[in-house]
């Protein structure tokens, strides 16, 4: 296998995980201190902020990404995923309208850099505007 190929199957890896609701098997592709930059958010530091994020996450949002294209760096240390989040507002989340179980569909990306075959940075974009709009009913 490649860099490259090695890679991209961390990515398809983790994103398995995510679309499995397996918050233990994307732990298991990140490196114990991942840096985790989130779309509009303060950036977290390690595996226990991570997973905390997920809890946060799963109690807020139900989501499978769809339409996944993942690319990685010849020499396998960055990568980067584009894809479509389906997802349900569940739970009202601090300072975002209230949740009552709207559906939205929502362009996104994610940069990665991999360091020792795991991921040690994921950083997620998305346009939050668009997001409101669509569970705001605008």
């Amino acid at each position: 296998m490649t860099a490259r190929s090695e890679t991209e199957a961390l990515l398809r890896r983790y994103y398995d995980a995510f679309n499995a609701g397996d918050v233990d098997g994307m732990l298991g592709c990140l490196s114990e201190d991942v840096r985790h930059d989130v779309n509009e958010g303060a950036a977290r530091v390690g595996k226990a902020a991570f997973s905390e994020f997920c809890a946060h996450m799963a109690r807020c949002y139900q989501e499978q990404l769809e339409d996944m294209r993942i690319f990685a760096s010849e020499d396998g240390g960055r990568g980067a995923a584009e894809f479509t989040v389906q997802g349900k507002y569940v739970g009202t989340d601090d300072g975002l309208p209230e949740a009552t179980g709207q559906r939205y569909n929502l362009p996104a990306g994610a940069f990665f850099t991999v360091e020792g075959g795991l991921i040690a940075r994921v950083t997620t974009y998305y346009n939050l505007r668009d997001w409101i709009r669509q569970v705001a009913g605008e």
